[in-house]
């Protein structure tokens, strides 16, 4: 068995840390809830005596989960982070990160029904930024924190078998198509816009939009509306052709794990040492994650590419601007999504009416008259809301106008390559290039001692 490397043993080193820091955790806050309820006075207004046929309603939502169960999914989530990095960087075994798959999509997916998540876990981490009355959990700031501080090390592993969302639509893809390059870019831009519109909302308590649409966590929970049924099937039957296409093109959280990686110490790679050129992994990957050799492109002008890269850079700032533009016109229409907003909306439209007929009044003004309030304090409100969404559409506007223009930037550069590579930001550690490089059969055939002279080792 040949010696494991000083990563390996380390990755192992935090599995096993994070699990038994978990469990320890677990137990201490086990015993004090106990001591807590041995210590607790008697209700005050206990349970009525209710016949035995009756049937408590199910609620649409899960319930809370206790602190102990709570510090045991942070301990999961270490663990399982920690053993996709062995399995990628140091195994290389894509059958190691199936059987990985189908625990994490068991577990985070079905077992604790999609929530709390690191995606969404981003409007929790705006609402403590941006509220000082919100307390941000510190377990859904470890779900938030850890998959990132993983990616700035090792790359997404996280998205290569921990998140079930991702493990979910890899599992039903059936016959992968490869998308056109110009579609792939312009369609991974709606990801950018959609963490801008969650943040927006986030910030300005209109809501977690993320949460509210999330196409999965119907599957999840085995229930929900016909209307996120019907679009989670979607997204599991275009997953079928077009390889997740969610976290390709609408994950906020594959953003930030995009960027970071990009700059990652360390990350998956296609071969164990060197490229032959063989170029059997160019159809391997479905995630359009593989950079082909550049070709030779002498005959073109070189002045011509700089004189295009100094036009955009001298248009970044034009489109920021046409941005914010267009996030300050359309900051009406999106404040419409906050729940005072509409509800003062209402309230004018019922005043309204009141003067020209006499129909009954809107349920948002009878609401209005139980909280106490009076239509002069709520429209109060509502020009505050609106005023926050004139300035977080407009700062919303200039991300998605600086996200344009560097991206159009960063295609007029040319990067040389000599090689395959795995593109570090696209790259979701899958693992399905493994099995198509000869360089990694070779490495088997050495480690299984099967090449002459070479020494039994242990088998992947």
């Amino acid at each position: 068995m040949k010696r494991k490397s000083f990563l390996s043993l380390l990755l192992i080193f935090i599995a096993l840390l994070g699990v038994a820091l978990g469990l320890g955790v677990s137990l201490h806050f086990q015993r004090t809830e106990t001591a807590r309820d041995a210590k607790a006075p008697p209700q005050r207004f206990p349970r009525p005596q209710l016949p035995r046929t009756y049937a408590e309603p199910v609620t649409a939502y899960p319930g809370p989960r206790g602190t102990t169960h709570e510090y045991i999914d942070t301990a999961v989530l270490l663990g399982a982070l920690a053993l996709a990095a062995y399995l990628v960087l140091k195994r290389r075994s894509r059958r190691g990160l199936f059987v990985l798959m189908l625990f994490t999509l068991a577990y985070f997916g079905f077992y604790r029904g999609g929530c709390v998540c690191p995606i969404g876990a981003i409007q929790h981490v705006v609402s403590a930024l941006f509220h000082a009355g919100y307390l941000i959990p510190v377990t859904v700031l470890l779900f938030f924190v850890l998959p990132l501080i993983f990616a700035l090390f090792v790359g997404r592993v996280f998205c290569s078998s921990v998140c079930p969302i991702g493990t979910a639509q890899d599992l039903v893809l059936i016959r992968p198509m490869q998308v056109p390059s110009w579609l792939e870019h312009g369609l991974g831009l709606f990801a950018y816009v959609y963490l801008g519109l969650a943040v927006l909302f986030a910030a300005t308590g209109a809501g977690y939009v993320i949460c509210m649409y999330d196409p999965f966590v119907a599957f999840f929970r085995l229930s929900g509306t016909m209307n996120m049924l019907v679009l989670g099937a979607s997204f599991l039957l275009i997953a079928m052709f077009i390889g997740r296409p969610y976290c390709r093109y609408l994950c906020p959280y594959g953003v930030l794990l995009r960027l970071l990686s990009k700059v990652s110490l360390s990350h998956a790679t296609i071969t164990p040492d060197e490229c032959v050129q063989c170029r059997l992994c160019e159809d391997a990957c479905p995630f359009g994650a593989i950079r082909k050799p550049t070709e030779d492109t002498g005959h073109v002008p070189r002045g011509a590419g700089k004189v295009r890269l100094g036009l955009l850079i001298l248009a970044l700032p034009v489109i920021i601007a046409l941005g914010v533009l267009l996030g300050h016109t359309s900051s009406r229409a999106l404040a419409g999504m906050h729940p005072t907003v509409r509800q003062a909306w209402a309230v004018r439209r019922d005043e309204a009416m009141k003067e020209t007929s006499d129909e009954e009044q809107d349920p948002s003004a009878l609401a209005l008259l139980r909280t106490g309030k009076t239509p002069e304090q709520l429209y109060a409100i509502e020009a505050s809301v609106l005023r926050q969404f004139e300035v977080g559409s407009s700062v919303l506007g200039a991300w998605v106008g600086l996200v344009i223009g560097v991206k159009l930037i960063a295609l007029s550069v040319r990067r040389k390559r000599t090689d395959h590579e795995a593109d570090p930001g696209q790259c979701v550690a899958c693992g399905r290039c493994f099995a198509y490089c000869p360089r990694e059969h070779l490495r088997l055939k050495e480690l299984r001692g099967e090449l002459p002279g070479a020494e039994g080792g242990q088998t992947t």
